[in-house]
């Protein structure tokens, strides 16, 4: 396992949708191996969640997790276990929608609110090959749209509807983080979590 240059804005690699992985290919050493530097990265950045495009391989591949170390530095996120995510594919559950507060790895210190289907029903591979099916809500559903958004190119900033909200990590501690707690504590409470 390694840990890996993530990519940042600008790079092509992000814009490009990335392609299919098949099951012969998902066994390979090589293939195995990037998702064990995904998860290796995931962590070492604390980030949620990591697309493998984000490392430079144009591969639907993505890992997201939510452990202690992502915890300390995203307190308001509840625990994830860790999940591989090979060949995504995202299904709106109704048609309710909730602005989140992103970041990304790939745009390093901006920040922006982001509306997302408030829950998904996510249907993959997991890395042995076989096929998962589970529904997020809330934060984690965002987390899984903001990966596969990744993988087909898109980057959070292209979501953001209202360039006002942009802001780095400090000022974003500063000036927005209590009102953005206070309304996905409302939400948390919503869907259970």
């Amino acid at each position: 396992m390694a840990v890996r240059e993530i990519v940042e804005i600008g790079d092509p690699v992000l814009r490009r949708r990335a392609r299919e992985v098949s099951p012969e290919e998902l066994r390979t050493p090589a293939v195995q191996a990037l998702i064990d530097d995904l998860i290796e990265t995931r962590r070492a950045a604390a980030g949620a969640g990591l697309a493998a495009n984000q490392v430079g391989e144009s591969l639907r591949i993505a890992v997201v997790e939510v452990d202690e170390a992502t915890a300390a530095r995203y307190p308001y996120k509840p625990p994830l276990p860790l999940t591989v995510l090979v060949n995504p594919r995202l299904e709106p559950l109704g048609g309710e929608l909730i602005e989140l507060n992103e970041g990304c790895l790939s745009v390093p210190n901006l920040r922006g609110d982001v509306r997302r289907h408030r829950a998904v029903r996510a249907r993959f591979l997991d890395r042995d090959g076989r096929s998962r099916e589970l529904i997020a809500e809330g934060l984690v559903a965002g987390t899984f749209q903001h990966e596969v958004d990744h993988l087909d190119g898109r980057l959070f900033v292209d979501r953001v509807e209202d360039t006002r909200t942009f802001a780095t990590w400090a000022q974003f501690e500063r000036h927005q983080r209590d009102a953005f707690i206070a309304r996905i504590g409302h939400l948390a409470r919503r869907s259970g979590r």
